[in-house]
């Protein structure tokens, strides 16, 4: 009886223990696991609003370091500040950013978690593809090719995130993004350096798609406290 007693206890802390361990590695957002009573988990809005902006600041960052590593290894200086590559050169159509106070204050929840889950949906394959050019390269880093899969691992988990959000937050569920259009504008460049070219723009347009994920993400979360204050900025 006592020794029964005594696994029951440790399958519990050994529960505990790997829930821990699975936070400070940054497991998916999506609360599915269930405790060692069977017990479902739950986990409330704020906390996951919580997780998916830590995830977004991180995809963010890591999308710099990587947009940042790739312009010193195989971007010319003269063509990384040039306009036309990896700033204008990204899709503007893909969703309308509102700019003004009374724009942003008249845009709902819904659309910002919407355009959030459009954004992380869109990226998923143009991210993927980049992992297969990455790999053709002779002289790639094997930290930028490391910086470029956890990118798309971490997108993922995002989207589970946002998804969870939206069943929370709004009692819906998944919004599938048809008819993908190219992540850049088709631009002529010499053909040695076109898909490098290419590989570029893909890094910095994710960029600042990236960015929008995090700054709508923290613009929900400002108006659960403090709704009429609240900016993109």
């Amino acid at each position: 009886m006592v020794f029964w007693l005594c696994a029951a206890v440790l399958q519990v802390w050994m529960g505990i223990l790997l829930c821990s361990v699975n936070d400070l590695l940054g497991s998916p957002l999506a609360c599915s696991d269930r405790d060692p009573t069977g017990a479902q988990c739950s986990i409330s809005v704020e906390k996951l609003l919580d997780r998916a902006i830590q995830h977004a600041e991180l995809i963010y960052r890591i999308s710099e370091e990587a947009k940042a590593l790739f312009e010193e290894m195989f971007i010319p200086l003269s063509i990384s500040n040039h306009q036309g590559y990896g700033g204008n050169s990204c899709t503007s159509h893909l969703l309308h950013v509102p700019t003004s106070k009374i724009e942003i204050q008249q845009i709902s929840d819904k659309w910002l978690l919407h355009s959030i889950l459009i954004l992380v949906q869109f990226w998923i394959d143009p991210l993927a593809d980049l992992q297969d050019s990455l790999d053709r390269y002779d002289n790639a880093p094997s930290s930028l090719l490391n910086k470029t899969k956890w990118m798309s691992t971490k997108l993922m988990n995002l989207k589970q995130g946002v998804l969870v959000l939206m069943s929370k937050m709004l009692d819906e569920g998944s919004l599938e993004l048809k008819d993908n259009e190219s992540v850049v504008r088709h631009a002529v460049v010499p053909a040695m350096a076109e898909h490098m070219l290419r590989d570029y723009t893909v890094f910095s347009c994710f960029k600042k798609d990236a960015h929008k994920m995090e700054t709508f993400l923290k613009l929900i979360r400002c108006r659960q406290t403090h709704h009429l204050s609240c900016s993109l900025l």
